[in-house]
Parts: structure tokens; sequence; C-alpha cells
């Protein structure tokens, strides 16, 4: 416990991060290789809460183009993420970690309906508690989402892995000169309008002090070296 510099962390996984080299669906070997770091992370002693999204099978809008109403679309995309949230638990369970799926919108036949001081009482306990269906509302991300459960729990830190491995003045795809962060504020993010996270979600972020790390997820150690406080990505704070 010595060498950990997070007690209770919120770590935010991408759909498709779940995907590997595929665009759709779950590869089971990616999970399991990132399973394995988040039991590690869990004997060591720290409380993690999970918050997955669903672009490895729906993203909104994105993909239902030929829907007209958003809130339909978005709730198709909260059950993408139930079915990425039971995926992970079971992987979780493989490896001996006690495991609590909670969702924000009430599916009590496979799922608990999320409350915040059961959550809470979950991680005290030692359990892994993965939040789905995000906010459980239209028009908000699952990295809201993530941003929302973190200051709920009391996270000392939001784990962003994605696939890209910090944030970036532009996008490296297509600037070769993009300059990798290796700190930055949620000031610049916001006035700079960095692809870290939603504006909502780093405004919120802001607003309630949480750092938060930007990883990727291809080298799944990264997680716990996060938790430990080593120097990877990019970190968002005051």
């Amino acid at each position: 416990m010595s060498s950990l510099k997070y007690r209770r962390v919120l770590l935010k996984i991408s759909g498709e991060a779940l995907a590997g080299d595929a665009t759709r669906g779950l590869d089971f070997d990616v999970i399991g290789q990132v399973c394995d770091v988040v039991a590690r992370c869990n004997r060591e002693g720290v409380q993690v809460g999970i918050v997955v999204g669903g672009g490895n099978f729906w993203r909104g809008l994105k993909d239902g183009k030929g829907m007209r109403e958003r809130t339909r679309a978005d709730h198709m995309g909260m059950l993408a993420t139930a079915i990425n949230c039971l995926a992970l638990a079971d992987m979780l369970e493989q490896r001996g970690v006690q495991v609590r799926v909670q969702t924000a919108i009430e599916m009590r036949a496979i799922a608990e309906p999320y409350i915040r001081s059961r959550a809470i009482r979950h991680l005290e306990k030692g359990r892994v508690v993965i939040f789905g269906c995000g906010t459980g509302n239209p028009f908000f991300s699952t990295d809201t989402a993530a941003v929302l459960r973190a200051a709920e729990i009391d996270a000392d830190v939001i784990l962003l892995a994605k696939n890209i491995d910090g944030v970036y003045s532009a996008d490296p795809k297509l600037d070769p000169q993009a300059v990798k962060y290796d700190s930055i504020s949620y000031d610049e993010v916001l006035a700079q309008h960095l692809q870290v996270m939603d504006s909502t979600a780093t405004s919120l972020s802001m607003d309630n002090k949480i750092p938060v790390i930007l990883f990727a997820l291809k080298d799944p150690e990264n997680i716990l070296r996060a938790v430990r406080g080593e120097k990877i990505g990019t970190i968002v704070k005051e």
C-alpha cells in the first residue's frame, strides 16, 4: 500500500478499447489483460470503480444516422455499456475479484441500481464496482458519467484509458508536429478545444478539482503505473 499514490480511483475505459484491433464487439484477450491489472490493483488495496463506454457496439446518433430521436439513440448506447459491464464483471470474477455492477437505468434482473452509499460500501469492502448506462440521461457522454461517479464516490483521480497515449496539441495522426503534453490545466484544455474529454466532462472535473490522467490502454500495465504515481500519459489538473 505504501507504493500507491492513489487509494480510490475511477477507471474510465472506452468501449472501442475493449474491441482490440477489431472495430466492433469484444476481444476477450484484451479484456483479460485489463482485468489482470485491475485484479492486481485490487489485491494491493486500491479501491477501483469503473465506467465503461459502449462505442464497440453503438455510438448514439453517429451510428444511428437513420434515426430521428437522439434520446432513443442514446438509450441504445446505454444498453451497449451494460453489455461491456457484464463482460468485465465476468472476467474479473474469473480472477477471484468480487464485483458489483450498478446501472443508472434499472435492470434488476442483471445488475444493482446505482446507489451512491451502496457503491461506496462495496468499495470499502474491497469490491470492484462497475458503473453502467452512463448517467442514465441522454445528451451526456460516458466521460461525463465517469467524472460524475468519481465526484460522487470521492475518487482521488480519474484514470482515462483510451486508444491514445496522452494529450496532444493537435491530432498526431493528422499533424506530425503535434506536441504531447506531460501536464496541462483544465483551462488550457477548454481554451484549446483539446479532445481529452468533452467540454461538459472537463468542466465537471475542473469544478470538483479531480485530476485526470489520460494514457493508452494498449499496455494495460499503465493502469498500475498510474495508480503508483509513475509518469505516464498526460495529467490534467489545476
